[in-house]
């Protein structure tokens, strides 16, 4: 098709205000999808994003759409992820569109994320539809959401679009829209092939499976091609769109976007990012790829029984070959074995990286407390980087400790201002400003944007529950980062019968340490399972006992089988029970359950 003919567009938003029911609207209108087939959330195919109503991963699709003047044009829709979590998905589809619908729900009007995510659109320079969804709820507040987004973002009245995701109210206004003002791609047809990577996936019998957006000339079947970066050369197994099911189909042109199976084995062959051109008269000059993307948060992984290591090594490359923000590099534990520290871009992230670990590749693991990086400068002037408590050197070894701290906006009512000034203040906040966002008859149902700096390391934990539950669920939030200060920490160690347990290790706030210590030995003692002997729990600064608990010991009844007769023999057993006692503890090894390790993440409570 000519390239006139053709729109790349995604659909962004904060979490939950519609954007894949918006999306089956879309595939409805355009006849994409049979009805027979139709399903909700059509183009979140993961169970993970069923069962938790999220997208996780952005999701293409090519739909055919007759205009109002009778012209035949190819839309492609990239649906892209809400949550912060999964803001490097957003970005990647971004790079792939000449165009983006912000969608705003018309009951909570624009939140944190709204703004995050039109920053990073106007940022590469995209056309921005606006559009008020969900209009036909009995709470929705139309109007009153359009003059937000003419007074905070600065469009016109004229340009915003009213609808609804559930109904499908106003879908073909918007596809109107969607032909009318984003710009067609532009690109020589002509000129030799640049295809730039925004997404992979591997397939046991087609290999890497490269999601393409042709930025210039064409591709086909017969041609050798070249990954521009990874130098690897390949001749495509099958070249497709999604339709949303991938369709086969014999060459994309500039402007179009589809898959590529390379069938490369090796995942480190096609990297996310990446420009295929063909191996004779290939291009000069990649496309400009990605900014990878910055782990802010890391976990150990280890696999509960030591003989999936292999498979776990495996697993992890063929996940970060869909998920390029996921970074990972082999470590040992003292307790757990041979496993790996991994990095995600939040709790979230991490939360759904182990679950797809465990469903699609059948393992079982245990993870570690998550931690943030620090920067470490030492006394002898050596520049370090530390993501793993255990690599925390001594105080006397330390001249500073540096630590991450994230700009954070609160999108909330105006009446939980004081709930959410003390929540941040007792995590080590500093508040910034607050700026009203419209004016309610009520003022405390006006929406304020809040905004505070505050250490990483605060907000990784129960921030964002305690957020939700102190303001009656109101609140949204959007962080980034904002660079290192310099900060008082110290390594808080773990102490099982008398062992330390490496992966039970934390940093925090020197001044908060003894206390902290106190809640999770306290914890602990519920979580490690009962022995025949008793099991000293100790939490340790710098050697230092700073808390203990004891989970006594369980203790067999020898004498069961005493009835009566001299109370000589019954001592004679007590004591023999009491000397195998004091041996086995010796030689007992106490194992910890994967609740104790995540009893670390509930020290806040």
């Amino acid at each position: 098709m000519q390239p006139s003919h053709i729109r790349n567009f995604c659909i962004i938003a904060h979490i939950d205000h519609g954007k894949s029911t918006l999306a089956d609207r879309m595939l409805e209108v355009t006849g994409a999808v049979d009805p027979r087939d139709m399903r909700e959330q059509m183009l979140d195919s993961m169970d993970l994003e069923r069962e938790k109503g999220i997208t996780i991963k952005a999701q293409a699709v090519r739909m055919d759409f007759t205009a109002a003047d009778g012209q035949q044009y190819q839309l492609n829709l990239i649906d892209t992820p809400g949550h912060v979590d999964f803001a490097y998905e957003v970005s990647r589809a971004l790079a792939a569109c000449e165009g983006a619908i912000l969608v705003v729900d018309a009951t909570q009007g624009i939140q944190a994320q709204t703004l995050a995510n039109v920053y990073m659109a106007m940022n590469l320079n995209l056309r921005l539809i606006p559009v008020v969804n969900k209009v036909d709820l009995p709470s929705a507040e139309p109007e009153r959401v359009a003059r937000e987004l003419v007074d905070i973002i600065g469009f016109d009245r004229d340009e915003v679009l009213f609808g609804s995701g559930k109904s499908g109210l106003g879908v073909k206004e918007m596809l109107q829209a969607v032909v009318e003002r984003i710009p067609p791609p532009v690109g020589n047809p002509t000129a030799p092939l640049r295809a730039m990577v925004f997404d992979a996936k591997y397939d046991a019998f087609k290999g890497v499976v490269a999601y393409v957006r042709i930025v210039e000339g064409r591709v086909d079947g017969r041609q050798k091609l070249r990954m521009m970066q990874s130098g690897s050369r390949f001749e495509p197994v099958e070249i497709g769109f999604f339709h949303p099911a991938p369709t086969r189909i014999d060459t994309l042109e500039a402007g179009e976007v589809g898959y590529i199976a390379t069938g490369l084995k090796g995942v480190s062959e096609s990297r996310v990012g990446d420009t295929v051109t063909t191996d004779l008269h290939s291009a000069l000059e990649p496309v400009g790829g990605y900014q990878p993307a910055k782990a802010m948060v890391f976990a150990g992984i280890y696999p509960t029984d030591p003989d999936q290591y292999a498979e776990l090594r495996e697993a992890l490359e063929r996940l970060t070959l869909n998920d390029a923000a996921l970074a990972w590099e082999p470590e040992t534990s003292v307790a757990l074995g041979f496993g790996f520290r991994c990095g995600f871009l939040g709790l979230l992230h991490m939360e759904i990286v182990q679950e797809r670990l465990e469903r699609e590749f059948n393992l079982e693991l245990i993870a570690t407390a998550p931690s943030v990086e620090y920067e470490i400068t030492r006394t002898n002037g050596k520049e370090e980087v530390i993501d793993s408590p255990a690599d925390l050197p001594t105080s006397n070894e330390v001249a500073e400790i540096r630590e991450p701290w994230v700009s954070v906006s609160i999108t909330v009512p105006a009446r939980f201002i004081g709930p959410i000034m003390k929540l941040v203040t007792e995590r080590r906040g500093l508040f910034q400003r607050t700026e009203y966002l419209d004016h309610a008859e009520d003022e405390g149902d006006s929406r304020v944007l809040m905004a505070f700096e505050i250490p990483l390391a605060e907000i990784l934990v129960e921030f964002y529950d305690q957020l939700k539950s102190r303001t009656s669920g109101y609140a949204a939030m959007d962080y980034h980062l904002v660079g290192y200060r310099a900060a008082r920490v110290s390594r808080l160690d773990i102490l099982v019968n008398g062992d330390p347990v490496d992966a039970l290790s934390v940093i925090v706030p020197t001044e908060n340490a003894p206390m902290q210590g106190r809640k999770l030995v306290a914890a602990l003692k519920e979580l490690i399972p009962r022995q025949l002997f008793d099991v000293p729990v100790q939490a340790t600064i710098g050697g230092k006992i700073v808390a203990r608990e004891t989970v006594k010991a369980m203790r067999k009844n020898v004498l069961a089988k005493c009835y009566g007769g001299d109370v000589t023999r019954k001592r004679k057993l007590l004591e023999k029970q009491k000397a195998g006692k004091k041996r086995m503890k010796m030689l007992g090894q106490v194992e910890v359950p994967q609740e104790a390790f995540m009893a670390v993440l509930k020290m806040h409570d």
